[in-house]
């Protein structure tokens, strides 16, 4: 350290401490943005990721194949649970999702396609790109499964805004951690300007001083003459604390969260609301992307005349009622006569079942044909 003896006996202006650098750049906060996306959509995702889909009324083997895809193995690498939740994901991220169903009969979800739009004939999709494979051919709007969100890219969308929360939250950010900081002062003695070399060297000790007191709950540095560090600590400081940080970022989450129709209690888990807030989840939010899908899937998986027949694809998970705990709705809906016991399996997510009787319409707990119904004078 002979060099800063030096300095200590030397006695010139102090200009050169002007170059040195104390203070850190300020940095992005771009995880704010995809931690409030990545809640938000994945929270879809996973949902409609339980979902079953079945081939309602209509019993040809041809559909057995479409039935395992969907519901088991979509392709070799993936299963339906993840396929599903990387379709609503990229649905929602993209605003737009395509499926591709090659020759050996997988499901694949394109990362990367080019649409090209006519006003008469079908759409035209090329340079369909999956992981590092590009097909060589074209697919017309009638062989894919193609559904968009919306009329812009939520990602887009949102840009702004978060651009404006990143820098409120690096201010609110940089507050807190002053806080109760501790802070000091380093004076040094020079006779006459210091070389570039010296500077760099004095440099570098002041940032290992600093990084000593920042990194370390016990630090030590040698007392130089000419070389005084006095600390600074002005008591409590009114900044911002980190439950402010905390609200923040949760404001964040709900913002985003009413673009896409979660309710902000369930985002969080707050219980005290959670069967309110689980019924406007179903209807608002998980219903529009499972009408969707269903129209989607009905328009390329089914034939028009298998269609008007009564076949139906029809997906079935988190919107379908607890037969249990409406079991005594059921009976009441049964007795009345108001529906049959089919109609009443159709409204819980199960098939019709082949036996005719269950098609009849029946009344009083009997469960007897409306037409056998008579009153209690004939006893």
């Amino acid at each position: 350290m002979g060099w800063i003896s030096n300095v200590l006996k030397r006695n010139s202006e102090l200009e050169w401490l002007y170059d040195l650098d104390f203070a850190d750049e300020t940095s992005h906060r771009a995880y704010l943005k995809k931690m409030a996306l990545e809640t938000c959509i994945n929270f879809i995702a996973r949902t409609i990721s339980q979902s079953e889909f079945r081939f309602m009324k209509n019993k040809k083997r041809q559909f057995n194949n479409w039935d395992y895809l969907l519901n088991v193995r979509p392709n070799t690498d993936q299963s339906a649970a993840d396929f599903w939740q990387k379709f609503i994901y990229t649905l929602i991220y993209e605003n737009e999702v395509l499926v591709i169903k090659t020759d050996s009969d997988d499901f694949l979800i394109a990362d990367s396609f080019y649409r090209e739009e006519k006003a008469v004939y079908q759409d035209v999709f090329s340079d369909v790109t999956v992981k590092d494979f590009t097909f060589q051919r074209s697919f017309s709007m009638d062989e894919v499964i193609y559904i968009t969100y919306n009329n812009e890219k939520l990602t887009r969308y949102l840009d702004g805004m978060f651009d404006d929360y990143a820098n409120l939250f690096s201010r609110m950010l940089e507050v807190s951690l002053r806080k109760n900081q501790i802070r000091g002062t380093v004076g040094v003695d020079a006779t006459q300007s210091l070389d570039k070399e010296n500077q760099t060297k004095l440099q570098n000790f002041i940032d290992k001083l600093f990084s000593s007191f920042k990194n370390n709950s016990v630090a030590l540095i040698p007392k130089l003459k000419g070389f005084d560090y006095n600390e600074v600590y002005s008591g409590e400081n009114n900044g911002q604390s980190v439950d402010e940080l905390t609200k923040l970022k949760r404001s964040l989450i709900d913002d985003v969260s009413n673009i896409l129709g979660i309710p902000n209690a369930l985002i969080h888990g707050d219980l005290a609301e959670y069967e309110t807030s689980i019924k406007a989840y179903v209807r608002f939010c998980i219903g529009p992307f499972l009408k969707k899908i269903k129209n989607e899937l009905n328009a390329k998986l089914l034939e028009k005349d298998d269609y008007l027949k009564g076949a139906r694809v029809e997906v079935f998970g988190l919107t379908e009622r607890d037969v249990i705990e409406q079991a005594e709705a059921v009976d009441k809906l049964v007795a009345s006569g108001a529906f049959n016991r089919n109609e009443v399996r159709e409204l819980f997510g199960m098939e019709r079942s082949d036996n005719p009787e269950l098609d009849e319409f029946v009344i009083t707990k009997n469960y007897q044909g409306i037409g056998a119904a008579e009153g209690g004078e004939k006893e």
